[in-house]
């Protein structure tokens, strides 16, 4: 029993950290995947900025992630020209995805993703 006080501590501080952990990554992979989803739309002739930021947020909601912020570059993407970048940001507070109620580690932490495709335009 007294081992036992003395290595439970530990033990706790090791599963909350990997589930704290754990959690940040699966996070960052689905920012990432609404970012590139996003910028896929983005690329296509006659986007808007409102149709990039649904996508995302479809995408986010699957995953039961809300509260994200969708920045479009240039807005609307259809002002790029062609061979032109459309890049997507998506950040998100991870104190808003955390699974326990306050994140000991992590706690201030934004994640953010990017990504940017050239337009799909004719010239």
């Amino acid at each position: 029993m007294v081992e036992f006080a003395f290595v439970a501590p530990v033990l706790v501080l090791l599963v909350f950290g990997m589930i704290e952990f754990g959690r940040m990554v699966m996070v960052q992979q689905v920012l990432t995947n609404a970012a590139r989803e996003g910028a896929r739309v983005g690329i296509l002739d006659d986007a808007t900025k409102s149709d990039v930021e649904d996508v995302v947020d479809d995408y986010l909601d699957a995953s039961n992630i809300v509260g994200a912020t969708v920045t479009v570059t240039p807005d609307p993407p259809s002002n790029a020209g062609y061979g032109d970048a459309v890049t997507v940001t998506v950040d998100i507070e991870f104190g808003e995805v955390s699974w326990l109620p306050s994140p000991m580690f992590l706690q201030g932490w934004e994640l953010s993703a990017t990504t940017a495709m050239r337009r799909e335009t004719v010239q």
